[in-house]
C-alpha cells in the first residue's frame, strides 16, 4: 500500500526563532476526517506548540482545516491532538524541559510511505536578537556569494 503523493508541511519559523537542540519523529492520533484533510495538505503548524498535559505530550494550535466532504463528523480545526512517543523519550523530553528557555516546537508534519501521520518535533531554546540578526545576515550573504558565483 502506497500513497502516490507525499504530504510535507514544515515550520520555516521554528528554525529561526529556536535554536534546535534535538529532533524526536512523533505519530499523531488522529480522527478520519483529519487525517483525509491532511492528505489534501490542508495544515499548518506556523502557531503550534508541544505541552504536557497530565504526563502525555500534545500539539497545541496546529491548525488542521475541516474535510470538505465530511458532516456532521467533522472535526475541530484546533483542537489538542495527542503525541505518540515512547515512554523513556517523553520522561526525558519532560526532564529536559524543566530548565529554563527551552520548549518542543514542530519542525515538519508529514505522511510516510505507509501513509502514517507523523510530526518531527524538536527541544528548542529561544533565540536572542543579536542571533537572528546573525543569521539573517549570514543567509543575505549566502544569497550574495551564490549570485557572484552564478554570473560567473
Amino acid at each position: 500500500m502506497k500513497i502516490e503523493k507525499t504530504v510535507n508541511i514544515l515550520n520555516k519559523r521554528a528554525r529561526f526563532e529556536y535554536e534546535i537542540l534535538e529532533e524526536y519523529e512523533a505519530g499523531m492520533v488522529l480522527t478520519g476526517t483529519e487525517i483525509k484533510s491532511l492528505r489534501s495538505s490542508k495544515a499548518s503548524i506556523t502557531e503550534s506548540f508541544c505541552q504536557f498535559i497530565d504526563g502525555e505530550l500534545y500539539i497545541i494550535n496546529m491548525m488542521i482545516d475541516e474535510y470538505k466532504l465530511g458532516t456532521f463528523y467533522n472535526h475541530k480545526t484546533k483542537r489538542e491532538r495527542k503525541l505518540l512517543l515512547h515512554k523513556k523519550e517523553l520522561q526525558k523530553l519532560e526532564k529536559k524541559l524543566k530548565d529554563a528557555g527551552n520548549t518542543i516546537v514542530p519542525l515538519k508534519l508529514y505522511i510516510t510511505e505507509r501513509g502514517k501521520a507523523k510530526v518531527l518535533i524538536a527541544l528548542g531554546r529561544g533565540k536572542k536578537l543579536f542571533d537572528k540578526r546573525e543569521a539573517i545576515k549570514d543567509r543575505e550573504n549566502k544569497r550574495n556569494l551564490d549570485r557572484i558565483l552564478k554570473k560567473s
